[in-house]
Formats: structure tokens, C-alpha cells, sequence
């Protein structure tokens, strides 16, 4: 919030309207004891010339110029400009909830197309207007398909991200409401026999992700079919939104849940991101958050209206679908840019560029590096996991010395998997960045 500062005089004219003679009579409802007699100990006033400098400074502490192998989740790709010039405007950064659809019309179009947009990408028939991120998409599809099969038990497998399946764990902690783990396999897929014998007729759904935390893509169609045998219902988890334009969509799934952090929304020190749900049309009254539909008015003409709204300050809180669902409008429109700068092929280029550039620096830390390179045998999109000889801290902080970030070390989540870390390319990626890192990677070997 802006700071207005009074000059002496308004002061005096404030505490006149008020009917107090000074700030102290002001404040004489507080105890003494409980007023600040000094002043505060803050650094004293800048001149704006003064401030920008300071910031300056500041910026100039922050690290530029490094090569980022990191996934994980969250993914460096490059954000037209024409993304922030757009949702800058006062119309969008300031709009709040468009509840009164004849002053909010551009909102609630941007996210129709946001929602018509999704639900092409996925293959579903509806998607929503947006949840918080994919880990809390992820759990509320969870209990959407609870609530939808009337089931307790969710089978989750070990490959969905794992800060996913612990905000899940967080949501189902004080609900009467069960879930197991499902191992991979040595392809990094989900064990299927393993699924196979989870899946029972209380399992409500099956939660995958693909691409998994792995980077390695599941086999849907053969997940659907062990679920649906079963009447649960599959829930698939897309934490890179960017693959939809190469990956087959998964439309066996009932339910898919998205981060779309990916379609023009900077990292940003980990949010604000934004998640979606996209569903079959029966399902449609189940879906958390809110539903943005298309009508005419009474002049024929086209207009956009807040169509389903499932949230406890719209309806009784004992028939909300979820209460702390939130609409990030905004976050969404930066995707729906995005999107539509791209184009189809765009998007699809731009996920076989990624897929492209993996494949070569997976095969190139392999053969230059000496590394092992963990579950192949499968498909993958823009990650892959390698197996070092050296513990990753050795190898990262050489790699930070040449301004590169190496990958995510799995140790703290996968403790099986010893010294392997994920590493991820996306366009940012350069070749003289896979091959320097390549470099230090095979030094790492050569000492040892």
C-alpha cells in the first residue's frame, strides 16, 4: 500500500474533525504502559534518488548469468513480453471476483478461454477457472473423486511429485479417509502388478502423475484400465503443462489436474502459481472453484457469465466442495497469453524443442561424463534422472564455479536412489551449457 504522508496542518485539521486537541489525547484509551514514548529504531528518510540506488545495489547482490538445469516442478521457460504488458492493465490487476458480469466482461471471457483452452489441451470436456497450484489441484481431485465414488481410500503412486503427495497427506490428515504407495519400477514407471493389487472396491481413485517426478511418461490407458476395473476413479497429475503439446493427452483419466505454471508465469521465488482441474461433464457439479460459461443476452448478442460457483461463501457450507479453493484469475490470464501467443504449433514446437534437448543431454552426460543414466527403457519429456559416483554436493559446487545450477538431488525424497539427481533442459538451455556441464561432470569422475 502507498504511503501518504500528512503535512503538520492536515494533521491539525484531522484531529479537528475527529474532536481531539492532539495525538495524544488520540491515544489516551491506550494504557500508558503500553505506548511508545521513543522513537522507532528504523533507518531514517530517503529522497527517492536515495531509495533507487539502494535497490540498485541490492539487485546488483542477486547472481546473473547462470545456466539452470532444475525442474522439479517449476520451469524456467522464456515469457513473452507481451504477457506482462497485458496484465498490467488496471482492468485485469485490479478486478477483483466478477461477480457483476455486466461491468467484468473482459475478465470473465479471459477465463473462458482459459478453461476452453485447458480442456483442448487435456482432452477433457470442462475445466475450471483455476485452483491455488498443482500440489493443491492434486488433493482436491483426490477428494472430489471421494466424494463422487462415496469411497474413503485413494492409491497413490510413488512417482507423483513428492511435496504433491504431502499437501495431499496434509488435506486427509484429520478425515477418515486412507491412502497407500505404489513403488516403480526399474523404467520408472508405476509398478502395475503392485497397482493391480491396491486397487480394490473401496479405493475411491488412483493418483499418477505424467510426466512422473521422474520426467518418465506413464502408461495411461493401461493405469485406466486397473482403476476403472475396480470402479475407481483415475486422477492424473500434470506438474509440466508444456508437455500436452507433444504427450498424448490422458484422456482416460476422469480427472486431470494441472500446474500451468509453465504457459507464461515466472518462477518467482516459488509462486504465486496457478493450478486447474479439467473433468468429464458428469462430474461437472463435483468440480471445486468456479466455472466461467458462454450465453447470448437479450440482444443475441455473446456475453459470459459466473456459471457454477461451489465455494462455501456461494452456497451452504456443508454442500461446498471445497473452502479454500480461489479463482487465480490473474495468474490465469498470464497462461491464456500464452497460449494464445504460441498457438497450437507453437506449443507443440516448443515441447518437442524441450524433449529434443533432453534426449541430447542425457545421451551427452552419458558418454562424455561417464554417469549412469537411471530408468530408461520408457518414455520421458524434458527430465531425466542420472546416478553420479561422486555425492552431489562435490559436482554442484564445481558446477556453481562455472555458473551453473546442476540438478535436484532425490536423496531427501527417494533415499534408495543414493547419490541420483533429476535434471532438467528447457529452451533457456543452451548446447554450450549441457556440454560444460558435462565437463566438470566427467572432472568429477577423472579425480575419483
Amino acid at each position: 500500500m502507498r504511503y501518504l504522508p500528512k503535512s503538520p496542518a492536515e494533521r491539525e485539521q484531522m484531529l479537528a474533525e475527529i474532536g481531539v486537541s492532539s495525538i495524544d489525547e488520540l491515544f489516551s484509551v491506550i494504557p500508558e504502559e503500553y505506548r511508545l514514548t521513543r522513537d522507532l529504531d528504523v533507518p531514517r528518510q530517503q529522497a527517492e534518488s536515495e531509495i533507487i540506488a539502494y535497490f540498485n545495489e541490492e539487485a546488483a547482490k542477486n547472481i546473473i548469468g547462470y545456466a539452470s538445469f532444475l525442474g522439479g516442478g517449476a520451469y524456467r521457460h522464456y515469457r513473452p513480453i507481451i504477457i506482462d504488458s497485458l496484465v498490467q492493465r488496471g482492468e485485469f490487476l485490479t478486478s477483483y471476483t466478477p461477480y457483476q458480469a455486466e461491468i467484468t466482461q473482459g475478465t470473465l471471457q479471459a477465463i473462458f478461454e482459459f478453461q476452453t483452452m485447458i480442456a483442448e489441451l487435456t482432452g477433457m470436456d470442462v475445466a475450471n477457472a483455476s485452483m491455488y497450484d498443482g500440489s493443491t489441484g492434486a488433493a482436491e481431485a483426490v477428494l472430489m473423486a471421494m466424494r463422487i465414488t462415496g469411497r474413503s481410500k485413494a492409491v497413490v503412486a510413488r512417482t507423483v511429485h513428492p511435496e504433491y503427495r504431502e499437501v495431499l497427506a496434509t488435506y486427509l490428515r484429520h478425515r477418515d479417509m486412507a491412502t497407500s504407495e505404489v513403488k516403480y519400477e526399474k523404467n520408472g514407471r508405476i509398478d502395475l502388478a503392485e497397482l493391480e493389487a491396491s486397487v480394490t472396491e473401496e479405493t475411491a481413485a488412483v493418483l499418477v502423475q505424467s510426466p512422473n517426478f521422474f520426467g518418465t511418461i506413464e502408461d495411461i490407458p493401461a493405469i485406466a484400465e486397473i482403476a476403472h476395473k475396480k470402479g475407481a476413479l483415475l486422477i492424473v497429475s500434470i506438474a509440466e503443462g508444456v508437455s500436452l503439446g507433444i504427450v498424448r493427452p490422458p484422456v482416460e483419466a476422469d480427472i486431470v489436474s494441472i500446474e500451468a505454471q509453465s504457459f507464461g508465469v515466472a518462477l518467482s521465488y516459488g509462486g504465486p502459481y496457478v493450478g486447474v482441474l479439467a473433468t468429464k461433464e458428469k462430474y461437472l457439479r463435483q468440480i471445486p472453484g468456479r466455472l466461467v460459461g458462454q450465453t447470448t443476452d437479450s440482444n443475441g448478442n455473446r456475453g459470459f457469465v459466473l456459471t457454477l460457483s461451489t465455494r462455501e461463501q456461494h452456497i451452504r457450507r456443508e454442500k461446498a466442495t471445497s473452502n479454500i479453493c480461489t479463482n487465480q484469475a490473474l495468474v490465469a490470464l498470464m497462461a491464456t497469453i500464452f497460449l494464445t501467443v504460441y498457438g497450437k504449433e507453437g506449443i507443440r514446437e516448443l515441447a518437442y524443442h524441450n524433449m529434443a534437448k533432453a534426449a541430447f543431454a542425457a545421451e551427452t552426460f552419458k558418454l562424455q561424463s561417464g554417469v549412469k543414466l537411471l530408468f530408461e527403457g520408457a518414455p520421458r519429456f524434458h527430465e531425466f534422472v542420472i546416478d553420479t559416483a561422486e555425492v552431489p554436493a562435490l559436482w554442484s559446487q564445481r558446477l556453481l564455479n562455472e555458473k551453473i545450477v546442476g540438478g535436484i538431488e532425490l536423496k531427501k525424497w527417494y533415499p534408495e536412489l543414493g547419490n541420483a539427481t533429476l535434471w532438467c533442459t528447457t529452451e533457456p538451455i543452451k548446447r554450450r551449457d549441457i556440454e560444460a556441464a558435462a565437463k566438470v561432470l566427467a572432472a568429477g569422475l577423472a579425480e575419483g
